[in-house]
């Protein structure tokens, strides 16, 4: 017997690998001394004093089987993407390289590719480099036409300006910086809602609304975190409002919110009308707002002007009061 009467398809691997390689240049940086291909892709370290490392991996959950539904693969990768590099941005690191994990029960390299061209284009976004990554074909694991993916990336930032949450004191203010749609967050619950992916919604299908990657926030943080003293920062990712803004606290504060301080998407508003309570919804979703800054209130305005000028909209949203590391929804 051979490996491919098993199911594996070497081959088409191979096949996948070729179509790869010059695609996932187009993200190297001059750090970058390896290429996809060999055991392991080499990284150089330049410019830095006292650098440290910070990783992050994650996936993009059951937004993916929306995905494998509507036969759109080539965004969801820019999902992955995000949902990693927005991680690592919390504490104030820029992204550096990045990997991905590919398995499925059938390898299909056109399918792959469009995936992994997703995952080149958020690494570009990101400023960062696609080094290389895994594809496992696992037959019996998953069904034909299924797939998973997930992410690691590696940033770096400098020790003495890591973002730790340690100097925000009260009357600190927070600037929240737009989503564009419901990002990677609560898909098993949206599947739920929307059983038809062909539903009208704004001109569109509700499949293709749902598909909106990920907003990627390195640029637009990098570009305020040279000029302002950002004291803490949360990507709005799974546990919503409610559990990721109290992530950057380190005393005790609690942050109130106010509601009305910005427009919430009408994605959000559909979800909860088809029968979701709103502290469900905060608990659940980003509700709009996809990454979160903390600064002095005597910066939150100019910190505002600087997003905006990257082209994304942001607004202060709330304010630090003494408290027990929760979120005041007012």
């Amino acid at each position: 017997m051979r490996y491919c009467d098993a199911g594996v398809n070497i081959d088409e691997g191979n096949r996948l690998v070729s179509m790869l390689k010059g695609m996932v240049k187009e993200t190297y940086t001059d750090g970058v001394l390896e290429g996809v291909g060999g055991f392991g892709a080499l990284f150089e370290i330049k410019n830095y004093k006292n650098p440290v490392l910070v990783s992050g991996c994650d996936g993009v959950g059951t937004k993916l089987k929306i995905a494998i539904d509507m036969k759109k693969l080539d965004t969801i990768g820019i999902d992955c993407v995000a949902m990693c590099v927005n991680d690592v941005l919390c504490h104030g690191a820029k992204p550096l390289f990045f990997l991905d994990y590919f398995a499925c029960g059938k390898l299909s390299a056109e399918d792959a590719f469009n995936v992994i061209k997703g995952i080149k284009d958020g690494c570009i976004l990101a400023g960062c480099s696609l080094i290389g990554g895994e594809t496992a074909e696992m037959p019996g694991f998953y069904k034909d036409g299924e797939f998973d993916i997930a992410g690691f990336c590696v940033g770096i930032v400098e020790k003495d300006r890591i973002v730790d949450g340690s100097s925000i004191k009260e009357g600190d203010l927070l600037v929240g910086i737009e989503s564009s749609g419901c990002h990677s967050n609560g898909y098993s619950l949206i599947r739920k809602i929307f059983t038809n992916l062909e539903e009208p919604f704004k001109d569109k299908r509700i499949g293709d609304v749902l598909l909106t990657p990920t907003n990627i926030y390195v640029k637009d943080v990098l570009s305020i975190l040279d000029k302002f003293k950002v004291k803490g920062m949360a990507h709005i990712t799974g546990g919503g409002f409610l559990e990721n803004i109290p992530r950057m606290f380190k005393g005790d504060f609690d942050a109130v919110v106010y509601k009305d301080s910005y427009e919430i998407p009408d994605i959000f508003r559909l979800i909860q009308q088809r029968g979701v309570e709103e502290i469900e919804m905060y608990r659940t979703f980003n509700m709009g707002i996809g990454f979160v800054v903390c600064v002095d209130k005597n910066e939150a305005e100019e910190v505002v002007r600087t997003i905006e000028e990257g082209g994304k909209r942001a607004y202060i949203i709330g304010e630090v009061i003494k408290g027990g590391g929760r979120v005041c929804l007012r």
